[in-house]
């Protein structure tokens, strides 16, 4: 076989790689007769779509902006796809800066490597910081600097697709619906009670209805009515 055009690269074929052909062979492909996946020779596009987040915790004066790029996969076709492929974490706090670098570098060649890349949600979101987490706003608790940037790749993977996203089923929509309406019917009550003109540990008076029963002189008597089973 002659080569016509110039040599740039090269690589030696091992025998397990005619293994993945074979088994890669009846799967569907595309319009032009190819499907491509994510592996790790894939070269990197001149553009990729990116999106970036905010992240701004307790424990830190300043906020960190997480961007991560997806390719896009068989554009144009019935089996396009988007998968991340790079990531990115950028702060002004430079204390983090070593382990940032290294972090993102393993996650971004473990996106690069495909196959199921969610596991690194769980790997993330397990890290514990032994100092203890913090409270987002809203009251969500979050043990981590780590286990937040997890949060973070799990929402970009239900974003384009690679995750479901997390929903209620009926059974538990009505249940916590339920709980809502208890909890705002006894939080009402006590409202109605807070605004009371009688000692606060007042209890309901059976004659009047009014919470205004104390114990005096070792007798309840309602300051309301005046009623007293001693008299």
């Amino acid at each position: 076989m002659k080569i016509e055009t110039k040599i740039v690269d090269y690589r030696i074929e091992q025998p397990e790689e005619k293994i993945v052909e074979a088994k890669t062979a009846d799967l569907p492909t595309s319009a032009d007769g190819k499907v491509v996946h994510m592996h790790e020779k894939l070269d990197r596009p001149e553009m990729l779509r990116g999106s970036t987040y905010k992240v701004k915790t307790p424990v830190d004066d300043h906020a960190m902006y997480v961007t991560i790029n997806d390719v896009v996969l068989n554009e144009g076709t019935e089996y396009e796809s988007q998968r991340p492929f790079e990531i990115f974490v950028n702060s002004k706090n430079l204390d983090h800066y070593q382990w940032i670098v290294a972090l993102t570098r393993i996650m971004s060649a473990v996106f690069r490597k495909g196959g199921d890349v969610a596991f690194i949600v769980e790997e993330l979101k397990a890290v514990f910081d032994p100092r203890g987490g913090y409270w987002q706003p809203g009251g969500k608790y979050m043990p981590s600097i780590i286990a937040e940037l997890g949060y973070i790749v799990e929402k970009h993977l239900q974003y384009i697709g690679m995750l479901p996203k997390e929903s209620l089923d009926e059974h538990q929509r009505k249940l916590i619906e339920a709980k809502r309406q208890e909890y705002e019917e006894s939080k009402r009550q006590q409202d109605a009670f807070a605004k009371s003109e009688f000692p606060e540990g007042s209890q309901m008076c059976g004659k009047c209805s009014t919470v205004a029963v104390i114990m005096m002189d070792g007798c309840r008597v309602c300051l309301a009515c005046g009623d007293s089973k001693c008299s």
